[in-house]
């Protein structure tokens, strides 16, 4: 399974392109850095919610269009981030 901010990363890429957009053009619409946007592109960086909800606007879909290819599987996988403690 690849890994889910890989994923994020391609679907962003893809909308950006089919949006005819440069990396430029995006970052400056969604407000943020240039190297940020190629971070998330290539899936270095987890994006926030805000930073998703930002990305979609500027690229005029709906948040949930770039989650919703998002292949998940997590049958038998334990989380590998730490739970609070009770």
């Amino acid at each position: 399974m690849v890994n889910v901010a890989v994923q994020f990363g391609a679907i962003l890429r893809d909308l950006r392109v089919a949006n005819s957009l440069s990396q430029e053009e995006l970052a400056y619409r969604a407000g943020m850095s240039v190297p940020y946007l190629s971070d998330l592109e290539r899936g270095r960086s987890n994006p926030s919610l805000a930073m998703i909800v930002d990305l979609a606007l500027a690229l005029g879909v709906h948040p949930s269009q770039m989650l919703e290819a998002l292949k998940i599987d997590a049958a038998g996988q334990p989380s590998r981030r730490k739970r609070p403690k009770e």
